[in-house]
């Protein structure tokens, strides 16, 4: 557990992470949320303001057994209830931790594998869509 806790507070500073209900509404908002957290001991109330934040939206969202208390002290942030991730390489580190210590996520920790895939395929292709632009693609020699 504590190394999902780490990857936590990396997160937090690389700015990867969105604490706290108002700034993480936010971010689901916006579109820039890749995974979602709610501490174990949250209430209800907060439960179901995520619940309405996630609302026809297609973001992964997990109850993590961390208490309010270790997510605070781990990101610097009192009371912080529930935390987004914005990028999915932290998202899937994080729950790769998560699973690695026994809590079933094992859907979700695959989802944003994949997802982690797919961007960085996207990347390279524009990675090499510029150098195209900028030099010319090769054409084979017949």
């Amino acid at each position: 557990m504590t190394k999902a806790l780490k990857y936590l507070g990396l997160a937090k500073k690389a700015g990867m992470l969105e604490i706290g209900e108002e700034n993480t509404g936010t971010a689901i908002r916006w579109g820039k949320a890749r995974f979602v957290l709610l501490a174990s001991d949250a209430s209800d109330n907060a439960r179901r303001r995520l619940t309405g934040f996630l609302y026809e939206k297609d973001i992964p969202m997990l109850r993590v057994p961390l208490t309010k208390e270790e997510i605070s002290i781990e990101t610097g942030k009192n009371g912080c209830s529930m935390a987004a991730f914005t990028d999915v390489g932290f998202a899937h580190s994080f729950v790769q931790a998560l699973c690695d210590s026994g809590v079933d996520c094992g859907a979700i920790a695959e989802r944003l594998l994949e997802d982690k895939k797919r961007i960085q395929k996207r990347r390279q292709e524009a990675k090499q869509h510029e150098k195209n632009k900028k030099f010319g693609k090769r054409r084979k020699s017949v």
